[in-house]
Parts: structure tokens; C-alpha cells; sequence
């Protein structure tokens, strides 16, 4: 009670506590400060879930087709990954041969030397063009092989992923860099040339094959588009190849239209693998026109996206305007083009009509996150709230398409300077003996957007560094909302459609959903309720029949989201392999359910990925890039 009186008797005077006050002022709150400097990306953490489906067998229970594309898909991402592999090689490929002394005469003494020492450094590398060669035979004859099998009369009718036309998709885009690349680069041939000069003066290469594989990768390097018309000529032998094509190319077109991506990649590769899958349908066999007079595919929407997105970059400082692909079509017909042929300058070009709107999305963004960050500090709960959670995991989401977008303007923004260099008649800066890079860059920007790039770049970097010191509230979320969305889903929400194909005997339905509960249902106890209704397909009794769907705070995996995925896309798509496709036989409102939580789960692994996506999403190491450049100056400059 004395303690209690000692302290009514503390008085404050006004004086004090307005000052006091503002002393509060002038501490530095985290989200107040200027962040302009980038994520320090050499010391970020980032756990890798993705399981590339090795542990596809523990899931005995799902449906043994999608098991076995998942067999497939394993292959396929290997293969992809060995693609980026090569594609990189080729990319940082430097001239050696430049270096290399060369015999000024047959006469020359040390000759003999020379030779043997340019066979010995050149030798590894020589290797890896092999290999590269090796590569794309085998990755050109499993694509084919894959393309066949699924366009076989009787696969035809069957229902193929939206992520396994996806992979076929990344496979067309693979093949269009690794194409441009070997084309672009001429210090490959001429490295080539050397070594083989030297070899044959060595005769290191004695024996036949040897002498065979060597004419073989010279031609390869020799022939421009050499991939390209080689992917073109095996498709042409298998019968409706442009029905699985035109697949692949529709579901491109979906995606970019529902923005069904996150990363700036993945919205450009959708783009390249529209051009290009156009060219190589169109042929002697199938005219691309007659496909959009039948409605296979809708050409006006994809004029209207070439337009918009006139170049996108292909790899590292290489661009490629995908219309080009269809100019070079054996039926081009420049009237299904309008857009894209006319001369009107793309709307990429511009980044002055993007600013207000980015300015606009970043101060809202910033205020709600700055909110939120204040409120998870000051307030501490044992446990958040489902709509809590959720509302957390679509403002981290929310940060992640905001950061794309704004990637997305300044590398659209720079790969079409690149493309639409200035000269000496547009801009009186630039000097007539300027360089292309420097037509390219230096003088190819106007003061103003040089002050708008400044100001985006620092808008991304400063909300990455934001969203980054977030990461543990945010994953934490993430994870408790992806866990609650997917039992509640599959737990609650699927026992009717389960209850109605049990009572109509449709067995395909009813097999097709219990996989989906056997594959990821996380059980109360471990143990599936007993007794449940609705696996009978009889009515609950009038009090009901109580489940109590547990929370935790783990996302599902990477196969376990497929599985699921793939098993209820095919529920509702338009083709099942019967006459009837299944989704006729599921009431209008649970086909809406199954839609609306594929769409939303299609976010999921991005989000479970959380810091690798936040990295993509802000990648703008596009425009430190040089090496294409530097092949134009055939060693004038170097780096």
C-alpha cells in the first residue's frame, strides 16, 4: 500500500512528459529508413523442399498414372537443369584461340610445339562442346519421344497436366536459348576451327570415328539454327504433333493472361514458348491460320500480347523479339497480325506510363506492411488466427507480384533498348563513332528515365530488404495457412462430392478423391475418423458428424502438391480418356471449390520457397550482363 502512495506522489510536470514525448519521436523505426542498398544475397539462407519427386513411391495410395508422369517429370527437370547447364557454358564462353600463338610458316621450328600445346588447352574445352552436342541429340529425341506418346489416337483423349504441358513448354523455350546462343556465339567456332587445325596436323584424331565425330560437331557449330530445325524436323513425323502443341501454347496463353507465374522468368519464358511453339506448327502439314479459323488457337491474343511484350530477354544481355519466329513461319500472313506488324512503338518502351502506378502500389504497400510489422512487434499472441494467417500469407504473396512487376518493367524496359539502339541522327549526344553498347545504354535513355530507373531499382531493393527482415513472421504464416486451407479442403469440404459419387456408383470420382484424402489427410490423432458417412454414401446424422481438423505449422511437400493438384485438376478438366468427362458428374458448387482452391494453390510452393522466390522476384542481374556485347567487339574490350 505504501509503494502504491510513493508512486501517486511522483509527479510529472507538463514539461517533462511532452518532452518525453518527443524523444519518442526520434527513434528509428526499421521500416522508416531509407533502404536503398540490396539484400546482402551472399549470406541468405535458403532451404530447398523440392524433392524432384524422389520420394514418389511413398505415395502408394494416389493414383498410379500420375505417379508414373511424376517418374517422368523427374527425368524431364534433369534434363532441363542439364539444358541450363550448357546454356550458361555457352553464354560465359571466352575466345581462347585469340590468345594462342599461331605458326607464322610451315618451316617454323617450334611448330610442332605449338600445336601440341593448343591440342592440350584446348582439349577440355573442346569436350564440353561434345558434350553439348551430345546433349541436345539426346534432349531433342526425348522431347520427340515424349511428344509421340502423347499424341498417340488413344492418349489423345486422355487428360494431360497443366504442369506437364508446362514442362513441354519449358523444353521448347530450352531449346530456342541454347539455338540463339550457339548462333550468337562465334568464338565457339572459331575455338573449334583451331583445336581441329592443330589435331589434324597432330593426328591425334586417327581413327574413323573419331575423324566422324569431329565432322559432326563442326557442322553442328557451323549450321545456324541448327536445333531449331532439327526439333522442327523429327516433330513433322509424327502424326497431330500440332494438337499437343497447340496444348502447350494455350495453356502459355492462360497463364500470362491470368497471371498465373511469379517470377519475371517464367512470365517471359510463357512468351518465348508462344513464338516459338507457333513456328515449329507451322508447316507443310498444318497452317497455324486454319488452326485460329477452327478455334484451336486464338491468334488475336497473342498478337495482342507479342505487341505488348515486343522483347523479351533471353539470356543473360541477349534479348529476342518472339514475333520473329512467327515472320520466319512458312504461312506468315502479316493480316492475323495487325498489332504486332505495325510500326507502333510497344508500350515496354515506356517506363514513364508505369511510374505513377508503381509509385502508387509501393507507398500503399509499404504503409500496410509497416502496419502489420508494428502491429506483430508491439503485440505478442500465443497464436494467430486462421483469417490471421491467411491475411498475412496474401500480403506476403501480394509483396512477391508487386516486386515481379516492377522487376519485370525495368528488364522489359532494358531488353527493348537493347533491341532499338539509338544512333547520332536521334540523340545529338551520341557521338557517330560511339559504340553499339554505348548506342545501346549510355546514350539510349532520356534524363527522365534515367531518374525513374534510379527511383524503381530502389523501390525493389528496399522492399526485398523490408519483406526479407519479415521472413520468419511471414513463413511462419505461410505455412499455418497452407496447412489449415488444405485439410479444412480436403477434410470438409471434399466428403460431399465424396458422399454423391459413392451414392452413384461413380467409382472413377470416388477413387479419385479418396486418393486425394489418403495422399496428404493429416487426421486427428493419426487416425481416419471411423463410421464417416459419407464414404457410404449416406446422409450425416441430424447432429452431425463432428470433425475436428487439427493445425500445425508445416507445409505440405513438393510431391505431395502435385499429387494433389494433378489429381483434382483432372476432376474438372475437359478431358478425362472416356466420352464423358468427369466434371458432369460433380454438382456446380463443388466444381467451383476444386477450381478456386487449384488456382489458389498453384502460389503454394512459391510461398513454401519463400527467401529463393523473394530473390527471383528482385533479380535484376540482367543488367550487369556483358558478354554478348563483348562477342560484338571481338576483343576490343574486355571485362
Amino acid at each position: 500500500m505504501s509503494e502504491y502512495n510513493t508512486m501517486a506522489t511522483d509527479k510529472v510536470t507538463l514539461t517533462d512528459a511532452l518532452s518525453n514525448v518527443d524523444v519518442l519521436d526520434e527513434l528509428t523505426l526499421p521500416d522508416e529508413q531509407p533502404c536503398i542498398e540490396a539484400q546482402p544475397c551472399s549470406i541468405v539462407y535458403q532451404a530447398n523442399f523440392d524433392t524432384n519427386f524422389e520420394d514418389r513411391n511413398g505415395f502408394v495410395t494416389g493414383i498410379a498414372k500420375y505417379i508414373e508422369e511424376a517418374t517422368v517429370h523427374a527425368s524431364l527437370n534433369e534434363l532441363l537443369d542439364e539444358g541450363l547447364e550448357h546454356a550458361v557454358m555457352l553464354y560465359t564462353w571466352r575466345c581462347c584461340s585469340r590468345a594462342i600463338p599461331q605458326p607464322k610458316s610451315n618451316e617454323q621450328p617450334n611448330r610442332v610445339e605449338i600445336y601440341e600445346k593448343t591440342v592440350e588447352v584446348l582439349a577440355p574445352e573442346v569436350n564440353k562442346l561434345l558434350n553439348f552436342m551430345y546433349f541436345q541429340r539426346k534432349a531433342v529425341e526425348r522431347f520427340s519421344a515424349e511428344v509421340k506418346r502423347l499424341c498417340h489416337q488413344e492418349k489423345r483423349k486422355d487428360f494431360v497436366s497443366e504442369a506437364y504441358l508446362l514442362t513441354l513448354g519449358k523444353f521448347i523455350n530450352m531449346f530456342a536459348v541454347l539455338d540463339e546462343l550457339k548462333n550468337m556465339k562465334s568464338s565457339v567456332k572459331n575455338d573449334y576451327s583451331t583445336y581441329r587445325r592443330a589435331a589434324q596436323f597432330l593426328k591425334v584424331m586417327a581413327d574413323s570415328q573419331t575423324l566422324q565425330e569431329s565432322q559432326n560437331l563442326s557442322m553442328f557449330l557451323a549450321t545456324q539454327n541448327k536445333i531449331r530445325d532439327t526439333v522442327k524436323e523429327n516433330l513433322e513425323k509424327i502424326p497431330n504433333y500440332e494438337d499437343l502443341l497447340a496444348d502447350v501454347v494455350n495453356i502459355c496463353v492462360q497463364m500470362f493472361e491470368n497471371k498465373m507465374y511469379l517470377t519475371p522468368n517464367e512470365k517471359h519464358m510463357l512468351v518465348k514458348v508462344m513464338g516459338f511453339g507457333l513456328f515449329l506448327m507451322d508447316s507443310e502439314v498444318c497452317n497455324i491460320n486454319k488452326l485460329d479459323q477452327k478455334k484451336k488457337l486464338k491468334l488475336e491474343k497473342i498478337d495482342r500480347i507479342f505487341k505488348n511484350l515486343e522483347v523479351v530477354p533471353l539470356f543473360g544481355d541477349m534479348q529476342i523479339a518472339p514475333f520473329n519466329y512467327i515472320k520466319r513461319s512458312k504461312h506468315f500472313d502479316a493480316s492475323k497480325w495487325p498489332l504486332s506488324y505495325s510500326n507502333n512503338i510497344s508500350p515496354q518502351a515506356d517506363l514513364m506510363v508505369h511510374l505513377p502506378q508503381i509509385r502508387d502500389d509501393h507507398v500503399k504497400y509499404i504503409s500496410e506492411l509497416a502496419r502489420y510489422s508494428n502491429e506483430v512487434t508491439t503485440t505478442y499472441k500465443e497464436s494467430r488466427t486462421d483469417a490471421e494467417n491467411r491475411e498475412t500469407a496474401d500480403l506476403a504473396l501480394r509483396g512477391l507480384q508487386l516486386l515481379s512487376e516492377w522487376t519485370g518493367v525495368v528488364t522489359e524496359l532494358y531488353s527493348w533498348k537493347l533491341l532499338h539502339p539509338t544512333d547520332h541522327h536521334q540523340n545529338k549526344e551520341c557521338p557517330p563513332e560511339a559504340e553499339e553498347y554505348e548506342r545501346a545504354t549510355r546514350y539510349n535513355y532520356t534524363s527522365e528515365e534515367k531518374f525513374a530507373l534510379i527511383e524503381v531499382i530502389a523501390m525493389i531493393k528496399g522492399l526485398q530488404v523490408l519483406m526479407a527482415r519479415m521472413e520468419t513472421v511471414f513463413t511462419d504464416a505461410i505455412r499455418r495457412n497452407i496447412y489449415a486451407e488444405l485439410q479444412d479442403f480436403v477434410q470438409l469440404i471434399l466428403r460431399e462430392p465424396l458422399r454423391k459419387a459413392t451414392k452413384n456408383k461413380k467409382d472413377l470420382i470416388r477413387s479419385i478423391i479418396v486418393s486425394v484424402r489418403e495422399t496428404c489427410a493429416d487426421w486427428q490423432r493419426g487416425v481416419e475418423p471411423q463410421g464417416d458417412p459419407a464414404l457410404k454414401g449416406k446422409k450425416d446424422p441430424d447432429n452431425g458428424f463432428g470433425i475436428k481438423v487439427p493445425r500445425r505449422n508445416v507445409g505440405p511437400s513438393s510431391t505431395q502438391l502435385y499429387m494433389v493438384r494433378t489429381m483434382l485438376e483432372s476432376l474438372i478438366a475437359d478431358k478425362s480418356g472416356g466420352k464423358r468427362t468427369l466434371r458432369k458428374d460433380i454438382d456446380g458448387q463443388y466444381l467451383v471449390e476444386i477450381d478456386q482452391f487449384h488456382k489458389r494453390s498453384f502460389y503454394w510452393n512459391y510461398l513454401l520457397s519463400f527467401s529463393e522466390s523473394l530473390q527471383q522476384c528482385c533479380e535484376l542481374s540482367q543488367l550487369w550482363y556483358r558478354e554478348f556485347y563483348l562477342e560484338m567487339t571481338m576483343g576490343k574490350r574486355i571485362q
